[in-house]
Parts: C-alpha cells; structure tokens; sequence
C-alpha cells in the first residue's frame, strides 16, 4: 500500500516553486550548493549540503536562524517529505523556517532516495534509518545541535519513517510529530516493536483521510503496547470538529492525538500546498514545535 500524491514539475532557472505540484505558492530564492568537499562553516542562513551515506550523497536542506550560534547547543528538528517528494517541497508547504527564526531552532529536510523513505510500508529498500543517525550525528558534532533535543516530524511517508525511526534509533529522537502518517505494517506486527526509550509524540489524523482508519488503530496499539493511560474525555481543540486526545505512557513519554474531522491526507493549517489544510481549524507546524520543545529527551 502506497500513499502517493501527483507531482507536476515546472523548469524554473533559479528559484523553486512551493511545495507539491502545481501549487499557487510563493517562490524561495534556491542556496548554492556546497562544493564536493567543501568544509561547512556553520552560521545562520539556508545551507544546501550533502552527506555521504551507503555509497551516496544524500542531499539535504538546513535552515539555521538569524539567532543560530555555532558556540551554543541548539534544538534540531528533521523534517521528512512525503512520496514522491522532495525536502524543498515540504520546506516550502509547512513553514517550519519562520517557526524556528522565532524560537532559535535548526531544521533538515533531508531529500529521500528516490523520492521517498524506507519507512513501514513503503517506499524502496535503502538504509534510511542508518542515513537518520549519521545526519544526526553529522549535525550534533559540525552544527552543535543539542543532542537532548533532537527530534522528528514528517507527513505520510515522512510520517511513517519518523514512528519506523523512533522505534530503531535507540534515544537518538526526544520526540516525533506525525502528520497523516501511522504505525502499521509488517514491521509492527511483534509486540516488541515499540522504542526501548521514551520517544513522545504528538500525531494529526484526518477524517476523511482514505487511512484514518489505519492511523487511528496504530496509535491505540502503541499507546497498548508502552502502557499509557488516557486522560479523562476528548477535549474541544480550536475550530468544531476538531478535538485532542492526550495519554502518559509507562516509560514516562507522552502521546497526544489531534483529530480534524473535514480533513483529508494533508498538513492541518499549511497554507498552500498539495497536501496544505489552511482551514483545518489548527496549525499543525505551530502546534508540533510547541510539543517538542516542552519534551526533551528523557534520560
């Protein structure tokens, strides 16, 4: 099963359009490259970089904000696209850049092989939980990013990748923020596929997403699995038909559920986008940095 979106590719000479296909977006002026080889000189600004990993040069966005300090340890969240899909394109739908020049956080927006992760059900067969550690690492040891405050976010593939990443990368992720995406699959059927140390997460399901369904079911079994007890009713959360559900979990972590009962396989609140929601009732990007900054890594 494959949770695909159609992409229309324009030729621009030196700016990118926004998000998915066909978008009526703003444009971003596109960084140069770094040269092969070419030592990174961590400051702030937007940075286009690449990462040898499994034999490839995986490229990847990074945006540092005007406050960044290469001297002091600094928040990361890495943002995951969704198939087929690119880091520019995610960048340019969530606005995640504007929400970290106001609260002093990095952001990667690694490219995904192919257009798409090896995450739970789909898509490819390369090593991206392998490619997750060593941007990571990479990034804590040349960007100074914190490493207790590390964390992931994605939607529909993206998504899936980030809940596949919090179980396999033991401690590295303090929290996830899922968007349309699940727990499901093959990879989840064992009983013991849950992280061995606390990993939040907070999580965005539409209503009318084809796979709300399945979501839904992933979210009730992990919370089953790490013992997490819900907190009492659903409670109103912002525009009507939006509501939040909120559990602590055995091992310390949180989850916290927003359901949009008008939306479909999208981004609650992007503005412009293929998959954008701008009129969820939530802002999802806003919503997800809150979360993580209240959730650093658990020892």
């Amino acid at each position: 099963m494959r949770r695909t979106v159609a992409v229309l590719t324009g030729v621009l000479l030196t700016v990118v359009a926004t998000a998915c296909g066909g978008d009526r977006g703003q444009t971003r002026v596109t960084p140069a490259p770094s040269p092969s080889g070419a030592v990174e000189r961590p400051a702030a600004g937007d940075h286009q970089l690449t990462l040898s990993h499994g034999g490839a040069d995986r490229r990847y966005l990074l945006h540092a904000p005007p406050g960044y300090d290469p001297t002091r340890p600094t928040a990361l969240v890495i943002a995951l696209h969704f198939y087929p899909g690119s880091g520019a394109r995610l960048r340019e739908m969530v606005g995640l850049d504007a929400v970290a020049d106001r609260e002093n956080f990095l952001v990667a927006y690694p490219d995904g092989q192919n257009g798409g992760f090896n995450a739970l059900i789909c898509c490819g067969t390369t090593d991206d939980v392998g490619f997750l550690k060593d941007l990571t690492a990479h990034l804590v040891r040349t960007w100074r990013a914190d490493p207790d405050r590390v964390y992931l976010t994605g939607i529909s593939n993206g998504g899936d990748m980030s809940f596949r990443a919090a179980v396999e990368t033991e401690g590295l992720f303090a929290a996830i923020g899922v968007v349309s995406g699940g727990y499901s699959g093959p990879r989840t059927a064992a009983e013991t596929y849950v992280p061995r140390r606390p990993v939040s997460v907070i999580t965005f399901i539409g209503g009318q997403d084809r796979y709300a369904e399945t979501f839904t079911e992933g979210v009730r079994t992990w919370q089953r699995r790490l013992g997490c007890t819900p907190a009492t009713g659903r409670a109103q959360a912002g525009a009507p038909g939006v509501t939040r559900t909120d559990a602590r979990c055995g091992d310390g972590s949180d989850v916290t559920v927003y359901t949009v009962a008008n939306m479909g396989h999208s981004w609650p609140g992007a503005p412009t986008g293929e998959l954008a929601a701008p009129d969820a009732g939530l802002v999802a990007t806003q919503l997800v940095w809150d979360f993580f900054a209240a959730h650093p890594r658990r020892s």
